[in-house]
């Protein structure tokens, strides 16, 4: 199975950092605008173990049309130096995504956060699936490289 490895540091202390990624409007925040993301229901608007969240939006660029995303929220945990969740789907265009959301106080110097995006994915139909493994990784680097600017721009100009 694949995994996405991911990270990036922004000037903001991590405080700022987590509040920011576990309310579910940072999602519209940091999402291309060519997704179409659309936010259909949350179970609450700051995410916390056992959340649930249902999206819909053209969500991997491979597919043009609009797909239905439903997820949960299985780990959640937060200190004053690391902060980490994780969201697993339960139904949309994967046989298996798993999210890990983690947050890490750069040198213990509360100005300088360190982003980690670890993703282990599985595409659906098998065999066929696995021929599309490299083009699903490729289509996350330019999402996530997206996410790394809007994320950067968001908490950084908002200091």
């Amino acid at each position: 199975m694949p995994t996405f490895r991911h990270s990036f540091v922004v000037n903001c202390p991590i405080g700022k950092v987590w509040e920011f990624y576990i309310d579910v409007k940072h999602l519209g925040i940091i999402t291309p605008k060519e997704l179409e993301l659309k936010i259909i229901n949350s179970t609450s608007q700051k995410l916390a173990s056992g959340s649930e969240i249902w999206l819909e939006g053209k969500i991997m660029m491979m597919l043009s049309k609009r797909t239905k995303w439903h997820s949960t929220i299985t780990l959640f945990s937060a200190s004053s130096h690391q902060c980490e969740y994780v969201d697993e789907m339960l139904t949309g265009p994967f046989k298996k995504w798993r999210h890990l959301h983690k947050f890490a106080d750069v040198d213990n110097s509360q100005k300088q956060t360190q982003v980690i995006d670890e993703i282990d994915f599985e595409l659906p139909y098998g065999r066929v699936g696995k021929l599309f493994d490299g083009y699903a990784y490729r289509t996350i680097e330019k999402l996530f490289y997206h996410r790394k600017l809007a994320t950067i721009r968001a908490l950084e100009n908002n200091l």
